[in-house]
């Protein structure tokens, strides 16, 4: 009977062991306890992105509990999405940790990080909810290739990997992320499916230019960044770097303008208006009339748009100003010069750097192909994906953990019930 039973067991496996893969291991192990479910990890590192992640904190979601106005965070998805959130978002996600012991807090700006601050707490509470659930970890053997077992209209599959034997499995759940070297879309489009190219998303901006030298570290609370000859524009913080620029409102700009500025070959002009939500007649204004109520003070020091006092006195000496210089003794054309500076100042984009603690990708396996409901594949029955191996990318912010636990959820949940 036990040589019968075996025979009987549902063998899933799951190609990537990072956020995706565990979550979708762990809810197909925990809904059908019956099911021999692996996860198979190239490296000897899984979870590495969880455990990097919001500087080693972990932004676990985002504090955004309505699906609709979730979706609109994900550049690439946002339709197909809303109905996996009503299924499962950010309050089940929350639930879900609370479940297993993980407390949850969210910080002003909606980011949802453990109350350790620490992103072992997540990847610890992964790791034992895996092995509660009988799902096993077999790090350093990864999949190579997928390849559907002859006969029937449901054969399974026969995976080969990258250390041991090939092993069949009647469910293969693909997990391994988005970049251009993932496994993934090759044995996806292998087996049938679609691939739009991937290219980096949520990447920093190289800038080298002389009003930035020596300031980093310097952010702008609230700020607007726009690419010249697009539509493309973002507010929040802008943070200056050794390379150039950062911050939430350059991240999420990269985002949105993945494949254009992939496109661009990164190279471009950023315009930055420091003092948001002024335009720059309004900056001109309030620049005229602080110069009508101070004449004395000095133009480097008083600074009435609430810009950083260190930027600021590079845009006065940008707009002309000399040191010393008092606001009696500024010109008209010096003093719309300046609010150029403050809201319209243009930087030439020479390239770009990858935020390493959130890399993220736009592209991978064509959502038209997929049944959003599932997850499994609309091209191979049995097959299924999950993260960001799909053609799905959000905006910082714990916007795409969720969307891998989602995804990660619902196939779990299809590969034990189906």
């Amino acid at each position: 009977m036990a040589g019968a039973t075996e025979a009987k067991r549902r063998r899933v496996v799951v190609a990537g062991g990072g956020a995706a893969g565990f979550f979708a291991a762990i809810a197909c192990a925990e809904a059908d306890p019956l099911a021999d479910v692996t996860i198979h990890e190239a490296t000897s590192h899984p979870l590495a992105k969880v455990r990097i992640s919001g500087g080693g904190r972990c932004n676990v979601t985002h504090a955004c509990f309505d699906a609709d106005l979730l979706a609109r965070s994900f550049p690439r998805g946002s339709r197909e999405l809303i109905g996996p959130f009503h299924r499962f978002g950010p309050a089940e996600t929350v639930a879900w940790f609370g479940d297993r012991g993980v407390a949850l807090k969210t910080e002003r700006d909606g980011r949802i990080f453990p109350v350790t601050d620490d992103s072992a707490t997540v990847v610890d509470c992964l790791m034992r909810a895996a092995e509660k659930a009988g799902a096993r970890l077999l790090a350093g053997s990864g999949v190579r290739a997928v390849s559907a077992a002859p006969g029937g209209p449901d054969p399974g599959f026969t995976v080969a990997l990258s250390g041991g034997d090939p092993v069949r499995a009647d469910r293969v759940l693909i997990a391994t992320g988005g970049g251009r070297v993932s496994a993934g879309l090759s044995i996806a489009q292998s087996l049938g499916h679609s691939v739009n190219p991937p290219v980096p998303s949520l990447f920093t901006f190289h800038v080298d230019d002389a009003r930035l030298k020596g300031l980093e570290g310097v952010a702008t609370p609230g700020a607007a960044a726009s690419v010249r000859g697009t539509r493309l524009r973002e507010c929040g913080p802008v943070l200056v770097t050794h390379w150039g620029l950062s911050g939430p409102a350059i991240l999420r700009l990269s985002a949105w303008g993945a494949r254009e500025l992939h496109a661009a070959d990164y190279r471009f002009t950023l315009a930055v208006n420091w003092a948001e939500p002024r335009t720059t007649d309004q900056a001109g204004a309030e620049l005229g009339a602080h110069r009508m109520a101070h004449p004395r003070m000095q133009v480097s020091t008083a600074n009435p748009l609430g810009i950083p006092s260190r930027l600021w006195e590079r845009l006065v000496d940008a707009a002309g100003i000399a040191a010393g210089t008092t606001w009696a003794n500024v010109s008209r054309g010096a003093l719309r010069s300046l609010a150029l500076q403050a809201t319209a100042s243009e930087f030439a984009v020479t390239g770009k750097s990858l935020n390493k603690e959130e890399f993220v990708t736009c592209g991978g396996v064509r959502l038209g192909e997929v049944d959003m409901a599932t997850m499994e594949s609309r091209v191979r029955p049995g097959l299924f994906f999950a993260g960001e191996v799909l053609d799905i990318d959000g905006i910082t912010g714990g916007f795409n953990f969720q969307a891998a636990w989602t995804t990660g959820w619902q196939a779990g949940r299809a590969m034990a019930l189906r």
